[in-house]
């Protein structure tokens, strides 16, 4: 079914918009994917925050013209997904994560930060971790030196402590106490 002219008009303003607030694109080939495997990867997307889009190609080429996701615009043909997400690894991730179970859905490239990715480039970029992951492991890292810290001196307090009688803690603790 062809689109008039204020449709396709509306169809690139969107994606423009999408491609204005997203990070990454990639794209895949879908040849051959039945209903029911797009519509899992379509609610597998949705969850992560990752924008899936099957465009046509000279409607999708309009789009992205003129921002970071031009330089995949030779890329851009035959039966395609867009997949768009502000987070920087979640397009990638869903896409790859995906066409390891379906060999139907074939890679085609993306792109992230203005440059082009191919297949591996897709693939890497998805075995990131989330953002969450990382930030968990650079406050695990800040954490151990002062927990370290931390046990050694409670083992000195300990090790003091076993040596000492008893008698002025509980001195201590009748003065509290009174």
């Amino acid at each position: 079914m062809s689109l008039n002219r204020s449709e396709k008009e509306a169809v690139i303003s969107d994606v423009t918009g999408l491609a204005a607030k997203a990070q990454t694109l990639v794209m895949a080939e879908y040849r051959g994917i039945t209903v029911a495997d797009m519509t899992k990867l379509r609610a597998t997307a949705r969850s992560n925050g990752v924008t899936l889009s099957v465009l046509k190609n000279t409607l999708a080429r309009r789009a992205v013209a003129g921002s970071g996701f031009e330089v995949v615009s030779d890329l851009m043909t035959g039966p395609l997904i867009y997949s768009f997400s502000e987070d920087a690894v979640a397009a990638a991730r869903v896409v790859a994560d995906f066409a390891k179970t379906n060999v139907k859905l074939v890679i085609r490239g993306g792109a992230y930060g203005g440059k082009a990715l191919d297949m591996n480039g897709v693939t890497q970029l998805a075995s990131i971790p989330s953002k969450e992951v990382l930030l968990a492991q650079l406050l695990g890292l800040m954490q151990s030196p002062i927990s370290r810290t931390a046990r050694v001196l409670a083992a000195i307090a300990e090790k003091r402590g076993a040596g000492v009688t008893d008698a002025p803690a509980e001195a201590a603790a009748e003065a509290v106490a009174a």
